[in-house]
């Protein structure tokens, strides 16, 4: 494509590095868009000719039916998806194809391609975890008022409802899905037209190519449009993010699965067995997603380190930005289906989940609260009083609930028998009424402005 500068091809490794067929052929349908709008462009601006146009229109239909049947000559001489189709389109119409190169370069033409790719993918990105999060909705609606133990450093520290803790995640993955939406917002400007880097002498209309293929505007700056890649970096700092939500839940579902905690079952479509211990039944769809993170994390890390030591403006550095943004993509879209199924799957067991919402004395804010009500007590003095009865019961080797009125007394002598009243899970959950509380008449009211939200 460049032989009149050149005497001789590559060499077998430079052809060996320099190829990118292998993975930008993902590009294949932006590509052809892209270069439809182009031709498109260049024959209202007077650029090419009518017959020329119909020409190279008709060519890259015919490439794009190749492709999607599975028929088109993907050729590593070529190099990239670009030359492939251009070479491909001249096969087919012959000069006319090379008229369809003017007015842009495969800058442009890539940073076009690989924006419009990374755009698609947080769109479906977030029609995912949309999904994710109605699967979470549904499940915390069946189990609002189910009682379990809230933890802080995986101790027990006061009662919440299962319903209450799904909908932290849904919490969570709504603020992924608007993360996704800035970047898709910031991304959505064409750069189709900056050419190589300097724009164009010939008279283009890039707001027409822009608004052909979605964008709000077109980019301002010809340098910046060949050498950003922030929209890929944006987008992978959000999906770590989003994967990092991802393994969290991940992780809980593994803890909630042993027999220690035994808090939810999942079937035989989310687990696996073991070769040698038949009584095995292991929560691996949970575990692999709790790994996937590694591979978000490891593509922004990996991207921004090619980006941050170059010049304006493109590089062939920028070549090792495709990989890594389309296995973060795979992965992270891989685990949102994954975890949307095992949240729909998994059952709590709410009589296990009940039994530990009382352990490790967790309604003592209840007891401390009690006491700053119906005592007028400064909670600090209450806290304190609270902390000597937690210390009495333990020595007793029984629970809040059950340790004697004379011994609560003891610590402060207007305390009074309707204390009982708020030492039991239930009454602790059912007393958080406040905004965004535990409370399951404050759970279901966010179920339901969530469902509204996602409607």
């Amino acid at each position: 494509m460049w032989g009149g500068r050149f005497s001789d091809k590559p060499a077998e490794l430079m052809q060996a590095i320099n190829v990118s067929i292998g993975f930008d052929k993902r590009l294949a349908a932006q590509d052809l868009a892209g270069s439809r709008a182009h031709a498109a462009m260049l024959l209202k601006t007077g650029v090419i000719t009518s017959e020329d146009e119909a020409a190279i229109q008709g060519g890259l239909a015919t490439i794009l039916a190749e492709i999607e049947g599975g028929t088109f000559p993907f050729r590593d001489e070529y190099e990239d998806i670009h030359m492939n189709v251009e070479a491909r389109l001249r096969e087919l119409i012959g000069p006319a194809a090379g008229r369809l190169h003017t007015a842009r370069s495969r800058n442009d033409q890539v940073a076009l391609d690989f924006r419009m790719w990374v755009r698609d993918a947080c769109d479906r990105t977030a029609g995912q975890i949309k999904a994710l999060q109605s699967a979470l909705l549904a499940k915390a609606e069946q189990h609002a008022d189910a009682v379990m133990p809230g933890f802080t450093h995986l101790q027990p520290a006061q009662p919440v409802t299962f319903g209450h803790h799904l909908m932290a995640y849904v919490e969570m993955f709504g603020r992924d899905a608007s993360r996704f939406a800035d970047a898709r917002a910031r991304m959505n400007e064409s750069p189709l037209g900056a050419a190589a880097l300097a724009g164009s002498p010939f008279p283009i209309d890039r707001h027409m190519t822009a608004e052909a293929l979605g964008f709000a505007r077109p980019t301002a700056n010809s340098l910046d449009s060949v050498a950003d890649r922030d929209f890929a970096l944006e987008s992978l700092a959000a999906g770590a993010i989003c994967a990092t939500h991802l393994s969290r839940l991940a992780e809980e579902i593994v803890i909630w699965m042993t027999p220690q905690f035994g808090f939810i079952k999942l079937s035989d479509a989310f687990t696996t067995g073991s070769s040698i211990m038949p009584q095995k039944k292991n929560p691996d769809a949970a575990e692999l997603v709790r790994a996937k993170v590694g591979r978000l994390l490891g593509s922004f890390t990996q991207l921004t380190v090619v980006m941050k030591g170059l010049p304006l403006t493109y590089s062939k550095d920028m070549q090792e930005d495709k990989v890594p943004t389309f296995e973060a993509f795979d992965a992270l879209e891989l685990s949102l289906r994954a975890m949307a199924g095992m949240v729909a799957d998994l059952e709590p067991v709410r009589e296990k989940m009940a039994a530990a919402a009382g352990a490790g004395y967790s309604t003592a804010t209840d007891l401390a609260d009690w006491l700053v009500r119906e005592l007028n007590l400064p909670f600090r003095d209450a806290h304190h009083v609270t902390g000597a009865a937690v210390k009495q019961a333990e020595a007793l080797g029984v629970g809040l609930s059950d340790l004697p009125l004379s011994d609560l007394q003891a610590l402060d002598g207007r305390i009074t028998a309707s204390i009982y009243d708020v030492l039991t899970p239930e009454a602790s959950v059912a007393s958080r009424r406040s905004y965004g509380g535990t409370a399951p008449d404050q759970v279901r009211a966010q179920i339901k402005r969530w469902k509204e939200a996602l409607a």
